[in-house]
């Protein structure tokens, strides 16, 4: 019996282990003690707000947390910052976070809280990776059997021009880089990925370093006030723009007491010039009135008449003229169609005399003849003895005879 109880004393004790075991993992497995942490650090010119374990977003949810906030040293000591807070993020979600523009944001939560958001990246580099890292000479690049995976880890400058940027293929600008005077350089191993992070971005010297736990990546941060600072700044600016405020309104009230004495005089001067007013009025209604109106007085009673007169002259002498062109017009269309008409009875009679000539081909000849023969006749007539005197020539006055 003892020994049984012994045995069971042992499997609840191993069970209990077992289960405070698993517990123990779950809970490292949801808090993320098993996942990669990524340490970044950031400044702020007041820690008020913020308190270590505090979440850290990015694109809104949740991807580490706060674990140190520190003051920095006196100003005048190498810092210009007031507090230096460092954070982590949890698992890959530092593959969003980039050199070229990913920022710490203080963002406002609550009445004097604050939150702490990362900027997602959209250019530059990563800031930690997890590929191999290394220097290495050029010779020994070129002879590396991993060359096709070598990616260049660094950014190569002359002066202020930017010759190379990082990630680019080594195996097509060794020559280039030799030519810039450069023996060694940074490099990145692409044939294998690590689970953990290899490697920082060194913001100083632009170039990938390898990643040795006390080295992180510096955000630079982006603060907007918290609401109680914007509040005492409000007040700051009415209490600054109230001296000219009471200012303005002792102006109105001397700029109404002016009005009002403006206003006494305007009474007066209406009175004074009512008169005058009455008097335009009368004019205006002599000039409505026909009988005493301006055309009136520049136009005679007379002289319209006469106008008048004329006018009904000029009238009835257009209308004659009006009438005269009519009649012009309808004796020229009828003249026009009785030539119409003799025009047609002329192509009448050349139609039918062409129509005859093409029918008798033998007209032309027998008229040439019947004239040839009346020729003849007439001739013969003339030579005749008893015709001869019917035909003599017409006397006409001789010519005088020429002087010697």
């Amino acid at each position: 019996m003892e020994r049984i109880v012994g045995w069971f004393i042992i499997a609840a004790t191993a069970l209990m282990i077992l289960a405070l075991g698993y517990y123990l993992y779950r809970t490292a497995e949801q808090r993320g003690w098993f996942e990669v942490k990524a340490v970044y650090r950031t400044y702020a010119d007041t820690g008020q707000g913020l308190k270590v374990g505090d979440a850290v977003r990015l694109m809104g949810f949740p991807i580490g947390h706060i674990t140190e906030i520190a003051a920095m040293p006196p100003r005048g000591k190498g810092s210009d910052h007031n507090v230096m807070i460092t954070f982590v993020v949890v698992g890959t979600n530092y593959n969003y976070i980039w050199t070229g523009n990913s920022r710490a944001k203080f963002v406002s939560s609550g009445l004097i809280g604050k939150e702490l958001d990362i900027t997602k990246g959209t250019i530059g580099y990563n800031t930690y990776i997890n590929y191999p890292v290394q220097e290495m000479a050029l010779a020994d690049i070129k002879i590396s059997p991993h060359l096709p995976k070598l990616r260049l880890g660094q950014e190569v400058s002359t002066g202020t021009n930017l010759e190379s940027k990082a990630w680019v293929a080594l195996s097509n600008n060794v020559e280039k880089l030799a030519g810039l005077g450069l023996s060694k350089v940074w490099t990145i191993d692409t044939t294998s990925r690590n689970k953990n992070i290899t490697a920082v971005w060194k913001e100083e010297e632009n170039h990938y370093e390898p990643f040795v736990g006390t080295n992180s990546y510096i955000l630079s941060p982006d603060e907007s006030p918290g609401l109680m600072d914007r509040a005492e700044g409000i007040v700051a600016q009415i209490e600054a723009a109230l001296p000219n405020f009471l200012a303005l309104t002792n102006q109105i009230a001397a700029t109404l007491s002016n009005s009002v004495q403006l206003t006494s005089n305007l009474n007066a001067v209406a009175a004074g010039i009512r008169p005058a007013v009455s008097n335009a009025a009368a004019i205006t209604a002599n000039l409505r009135d026909p009988h005493g109106s301006l055309g009136e007085w520049l136009i005679p009673t007379n002289l319209n008449l006469q106008l008048a007169a004329t006018l009904l002259n000029a009238n009835g002498t257009l209308t004659n003229v009006n009438l005269a062109i009519t009649n012009v017009n309808t004796n020229l269309a009828a003249m026009f169609q009785e030539v119409g008409s003799s025009l047609d009875n002329l192509a009448d009679l050349t139609s039918n005399l062409n129509h005859q000539v093409q029918v008798n081909s033998n007209m032309l000849s027998e008229v040439s003849q019947i004239i040839v023969n009346s020729d003849n006749f007439i001739q013969g007539l003339k030579r005749h003895w008893l015709l001869r005197s019917a035909f003599k020539p017409a006397k006409t006055n001789a010519p005088p005879a020429p002087r010697k």
